[in-house]
């Protein structure tokens, strides 16, 4: 097959197939906003602040961006979504998007949530993983003490010993299920302590297969080369490494603190070198297929490209289940649905939680689309070459 000649990602048709006009119409409006920088901050920065006075404005919310983005408010509001992509044979990442808490409680209700969403996916053959962010279950000051070095006093360290509980636990869970799970990436300055606890989860459960995940963020410079230590450690200690890849999400914050703080900046130099950064990554995971299991969370038409002729070199089934495409829920339709009409593991990561709790999430993607050079526009182009598909029928 000439993945060239029969990839095409511009099939709009194939893409909104599951879209209704009204579905599309919301799509337009949201993403011809997005457009404008400054209208999508000011817009946020309005709906935060109307909602911290309890305006009544989360049915509009709802029925607009966390429409857009979300699955639901919570794992039975999000079924219909996973059915509904299952239809177009598209996995499903749950993802409890629920951020910036502080709280033992709500640690140990965040955690109960995951655990949940494990049982929902042992039970449904359309979502193959779950998926935890760590400063979900610790405080984020807790992790930026311990990559410091810092020792913690008593009281810090029960904290500490509860959070690393919470982990084992879920992955524990997820290996019981029989699930991948995907521990997502944060901020350059907790995410060593991060890595240090995945690399350990790694080592004890992805012995004969891969149960557990780390994300790299290839916009920053060392990425590739930890990608390359875990696996050479790997291979000493006999066990296999779970690589989930994104470009990253939070480049803005990363420059702004290595300015403030005097270090040097730990961001690829431009676009170019992180998506090179990023196909050199996804290179390596296929030449070391059978140590490394490889989820793709990329937006980008050449990547995904890239990794389908890579796979056709290494005469790799579209199915393999070490391979798997990932996009957001919202985005990106073009890839997914086209990569799983050719029956390449597709994957929608679909958040879900309440409307204001997931706001910074919101937030986020918002602004992703915004910054990340062309993204709306792409949206906004494919939105409204299939509005005139369909008016042309």
């Amino acid at each position: 097959m000439n993945v060239k000649e029969e990839i095409r990602f511009d099939d709009t048709e194939l893409a909104f197939g599951d879209k209704s006009n009204f579905d599309l119409k919301r799509m337009y409006f949201l993403f011809s906003t997005m457009n404008n920088p400054w209208v999508t901050k000011i817009g946020m920065r309005l709906t935060q602040f109307a909602l911290r006075i309890h305006l009544p404005i989360k049915v509009l919310i709802k029925k607009t961006i966390f429409a857009q983005f979300c699955g639901g408010e919570s794992l039975r509001d999000s079924i219909k979504t996973v059915e509904k992509l299952g239809a177009s044979q598209i996995h499903t990442i749950l993802d409890y998007s629920v951020e910036g808490e502080s709280k033992e409680k709500t640690f140990d209700h965040n955690k109960a949530e995951i655990l949940q969403s494990l049982t929902l996916a042992k039970e449904s053959p359309h979502i193959p993983t779950g998926v935890m962010k760590l400063t979900g279950f610790v405080s984020f000051s807790l992790l930026v003490k311990k990559q410091a070095g810092e020792v913690f006093t008593a009281e810090e360290q029960s904290r500490w010993d509860k959070f690393i509980a919470r982990v084992e636990e879920i992955c524990a869970y997820a290996v019981a299920c029989q699930k991948y799970l995907f521990i997502d990436a944060e901020e350059s300055w907790i995410q060593d302590a991060i890595d240090e606890l995945v690399d350990e989860m790694m080592g004890k459960y992805n012995r004969e297969q891969v149960y557990i995940f780390n994300t790299y963020q290839m916009y920053k410079k060392s990425s590739l080369e930890t990608l390359k230590a875990v696996h050479r450690r790997g291979q000493q200690e006999g066990f296999k490494v779970g690589a989930k890849l994104v470009r990253g999400a939070y480049m803005e914050k990363e420059r702004n603190r290595a300015q403030e703080k005097g270090y040097p900046d730990p961001i690829q130099v431009s676009k170019a070198a992180t998506d090179e950064a990023y196909d050199a990554a996804v290179a390596y995971c296929i030449e070391h297929i059978n140590d490394i299991y490889l989820c793709a969370g990329t937006h980008n038409e050449k990547s995904s490209k890239y990794l389908s002729q890579l796979m056709e070199e290494q005469e790799l089934p579209h199915n393999d289940p070490r391979i798997f495409y990932a996009q957001l829920y919202g985005m990106s339709d073009n890839l997914s649905y086209t990569l799983a009409h050719h029956q390449y593991n597709v994957a929608k990561y679909v958040p879900y939680g309440p409307v204001k709790k997931v706001l910074p999430y919101l937030m986020r993607r918002a602004e992703e689309n915004t910054s990340i050079a062309g993204q709306s526009s792409r949206e906004f182009l494919l939105v409204k070459s299939e509005l005139k598909r369909r008016k042309r029928k």
